[in-house]
């Protein structure tokens, strides 16, 4: 449930920026849709994505706009910000930025970048965000194929790596949790019960995101009075699934199966899978590897583009909220 007493605080935030250079742009996280046992929501960072054509461009008119919100790196010119940017999972944040009395982080991502990633989970750094609501502010509908085709990915995927009778919830659950397998920060530094904490009570909101999506799939029945469904497990099911999944994910399948040093191509990994008993654990496994590449080297990257002293701060307080979530 979006709880923003002041909606138009999104709006306002985002027209200190070169708006007029962004494409997309959406607010996410704790800030924008309440978490459970989360007596601080108003007091949250708002978290932002800003999706911009040129990055180049937006950083050097964003520096003249916000020189403050940028660490040192700033005195290497936007060109090389922008070449930053493209490391790791091609998105340059800025956090802990005060704007309208509000503490508020935003990343910069390519319009290319995010089709990518949306399309085949290179990185699933920010199409794992949009796997959970979101409340997007500037809209292009050049992106809406992208976007949607990212949320029946993230479908298959969960269905694949669930049994044969499951809820809404436990539905739900796995497609959050896509994004941090993997990330070493749900070790160390993020809420023991960060899924279920995102998930319970914006159940509703999941639901209209893959609602169109679970009704068109005749291999999942959803009985909506009891909130519970049923799948298929056989061969044919199994394959339907497997065949829609993400290019990176099948890519790390392939890898996976390839590690004895055999060729063995797509078809026959996806045979294997169909009529095999390890199907969900390897799928879980290719996820993994994506996240924990991408998680990982973002992270580090953060600490400059945020400058040490605010990373520090950043850090601390995802590690106080981790040790409150296991009191």
């Amino acid at each position: 449930m979006n709880l923003l007493s002041n909606p138009n605080i999104l709006h306002k935030i985002i027209g200190h920026f070169p708006t007029r250079l962004i494409r997309l742009s959406f607010a996410y996280g704790s800030g924008v849709f309440h978490q459970t046992n989360d007596n601080n929501f108003q007091k949250n960072m708002l978290d932002f994505v800003f999706v911009v054509d040129d990055c180049e461009r937006f950083h050097f008119e964003n520096i003249q706009m916000n020189k403050s919100h940028y660490s040192f790196l700033k005195y290497f010119g936007p060109g090389n910000l922008a070449h930053i940017q493209k490391m790791c999972a091609s998105v340059y944040f800025n956090t802990l930025i005060r704007c309208e009395d509000r503490l508020m982080k935003y990343g910069v991502i390519s319009t290319d970048d995010l089709k990518n990633d949306l399309l085949d989970w290179e990185t699933l750094y920010i199409s794992g965000r949009l796997h959970k609501p979101v409340k997007f502010i500037q809209y292009d509908e050049v992106l809406t194929p992208a976007l949607k085709l990212n949320l029946k990915s993230a479908m298959h995927t969960a269905l694949l790596l669930l049994d044969d009778h499951f809820n809404e919830e436990d539905f739900f659950n796995t497609i959050a949790s896509l994004s941090y397998k993997g990330d070493f920060r749900m070790q160390f530094g993020e809420n023991k019960n960060k899924i279920t904490n995102i998930v319970k009570p914006n159940l509703n909101s999941f639901l209209d995101l893959y609602e169109p999506y679970l009704v068109d799939d005749p291999h999942v029945y959803w009985n909506r009075q009891r909130g519970t469904f049923e799948q298929s497990q056989c061969s044919s099911s199994r394959y339907h699934h497997l065949n829609l999944l993400p290019k990176m994910v099948l890519q790390g399948l392939v890898d996976i199966y390839n590690r004895d040093g055999k060729s063995r191509d797509i078809e026959e990994v996806l045979y294997s899978l169909c009529h095999g008993n390890s199907c969900s654990d390897q799928i879980s496994s290719s996820v993994c590897k994506i996240v924990q590449s991408s998680s990982q080297n973002q992270s580090l990257k953060n600490i400059f583009t945020a400058g040490f002293s605010k990373a520090v701060r950043y850090s601390g307080k995802k590690i106080y909220k981790m040790m409150q979530s296991s009191n």
